[in-house]
C-alpha cells in the first residue's frame, strides 16, 4: 500500500455510524500516517459537525430518508436522491479514492454505490444485527462486509461477510479500574452494590421513569444509582427528586456521562438501551446487563440486537411496554443473585471483540493487496 494512499469513508446520521467510521480511519492513520482521507455526509446530520472535530475533511450531500410521519416531505426525496448520486460523483471523481469504507446512514447509499459505479473497491461495516436499507443495498456488490454479529451471511454473500464486531472507544478498555476505586471517584459508598443506567446521549424518558417509580425502593434496598438521564430529562428529574425529599446519598443524577470507563469499572449492574456500539462496549465491559431496546428504531433492530443475547443467556430484556410490570422485578432478580449476575456477564464476554477496528483494517488490506 503507497504512503498517498486516498481513503473515502462515508457513514452518519446517529453516532453509531460515526463513531466507527472515525475509528476505522485512525487505525489507517496509524499504520499509514500519509494516507490521505475524505468523508462524505448527510447536510444537517451531526457528522457534519462531528467529523471535523476530529480534523478529517467532510463533503455534505443534500439526502435525507424516508419521513413516515409526514409523507408529504417525500415528494422531493427522488430530487434529492439525483442530485445526491451526481454530487457524489463529482466528489469521487475529483477525490480519486483507493478505496470506499460505508457504515451506514442516509450519505452512504449515494457515496458507496457510486464509488461502486466508478470501479473503487468498497467496504461496509454493519453495526446491527438487522442490516439497514443502505448497507444491505451495497453490501451486496462490496468487497468486504464487516458484522458486528455473526450468522449474517443470509445478507450478505457468505465468501465476504467476516464477523469481526463493533469497532469501539479504546478507553474503555485501557481505562478500567477497581469496583470500589471507580465508587470512591464518584462519591458512592465503596461496597454497595451499584447500577448504573445509560440511555444514550439524549436519554430515554421510558427508563427515566422506570426508574422515578422505584427511586424510595433502591434506598430501602441499600442499592446505589449512577444514572444518566439526558439532555431532555435533566432539569425535570433534578426537580422531581428535591420535591420528593429523596435522599440522594445513594443517588448520581447526571445529564451525560464524560467518563464512561469510569462509570463502567463503578456498576454491578447496567441498564441501557440496545444501540450496536452501546452492546459492543458492554460486552468489552462484561458486566450483567438489563436491555431495554428503543421500539421505533428503523426495523425494530435494537430489540433483535438485544434478542440475540438474550438467547445466549448473556443479557436480559424488558420491552417498553413490559416496564410496568417486569422492569423492577428483572432489577431485583439480578440485586439478589449473584450467580445469575456472575453466569449473564461470562456469557456476554464471549460475544467481546476488542480486537475489532484493527481486524477490519487488516482484512481491508488484505483484499486490497
Amino acid at each position: 500500500m503507497s504512503k498517498g494512499y486516498k481513503i473515502l469513508i462515508s457513514g452518519g446520521g446517529t453516532g453509531g455510524h460515526i463513531f466507527p467510521a472515525l475509528a476505522i480511519a485512525e487505525e489507517i492513520k496509524k499504520r499509514f500516517p500519509d494516507a490521505e482521507f475524505l468523508f462524505i455526509g448527510a447536510k444537517g446530520r451531526m457528522e457534519m459537525e462531528k467529523v471535523p472535530q476530529e480534523g478529517y475533511k467532510i463533503e455534505g450531500l443534500n439526502i435525507a430518508g424516508l419521513n413516515r410521519k409526514n409523507k408529504l416531505k417525500n415528494l422531493s426525496l427522488s430530487l434529492k436522491l439525483i442530485s445526491s448520486l451526481l454530487k457524489a460523483r463529482q466528489i469521487i471523481t475529483k477525490f480519486n479514492p483507493d478505496f470506499a469504507i460505508g457504515t451506514g446512514g442516509f450519505a452512504s447509499g449515494p457515496a458507496l454505490f457510486m464509488a461502486r459505479i466508478l470501479n473503487i473497491p468498497i467496504y461496509i461495516q454493519e453495526q446491527n444485527s438487522v442490516p439497514g436499507k443502505t448497507n444491505l443495498f451495497n453490501g451486496r456488490k462490496a468487497r468486504a462486509v464487516f458484522t458486528a454479529y455473526p450468522d449474517m451471511d443470509h445478507f450478505f454473500p457468505s465468501s465476504q461477510t467476516f464477523y469481526l464486531g463493533n469497532p469501539v472507544r479504546k478507553s474503555i478498555l485501557s481505562r478500567q479500574i477497581s469496583p470500589y476505586e471507580a465508587r470512591k471517584r464518584l462519591g458512592l459508598k465503596k461496597d454497595e452494590l451499584t447500577i448504573l443506567s445509560v440511555g444514550g446521549s439524549q436519554g430515554s424518558r421510558a427508563i427515566n421513569n422506570a426508574w422515578k417509580a422505584h427511586l424510595r425502593d433502591l434506598e430501602k434496598n441499600n442499592i446505589q444509582l449512577v444514572w444518566q438521564v439526558g439532555a431532555l430529562d435533566y432539569k425535570e428529574i433534578s426537580a422531581f427528586v428535591n420535591s420528593e425529599n429523596l435522599s440522594q446519598k445513594n443517588l448520581i443524577i447526571i445529564e451525560f456521562i464524560k467518563d464512561m470507563a469510569t462509570a463502567y469499572s463503578a456498576a454491578d449492574i447496567i441498564v441501557s438501551r440496545a444501540g450496536a456500539i452501546a452492546i459492543s462496549e458492554l460486552c468489552l465491559v462484561g458486566k450483567p446487563v438489563i436491555l431495554l431496546p428503543l421500539p421505533t428504531a428503523a426495523k425494530d433492530h435494537q430489540t433483535k440486537n438485544a434478542q440475540v443475547l438474550v438467547e445466549k443467556n448473556a443479557a436480559k430484556m424488558v420491552r417498553d411496554e413490559e416496564i410496568k410490570e417486569k422492569f423492577w422485578e428483572e432489577v431485583m432478580s439480578l440485586c439478589k443473585n449473584k450467580t445469575l449476575r456472575e453466569e449473564l456477564a461470562n456469557n456476554l464476554k464471549r460475544f467481546a471483540k476488542p480486537e475489532a477496528t484493527e481486524n477490519i483494517v487488516t482484512q481491508i488490506l488484505k483484499t486490497i493487496q
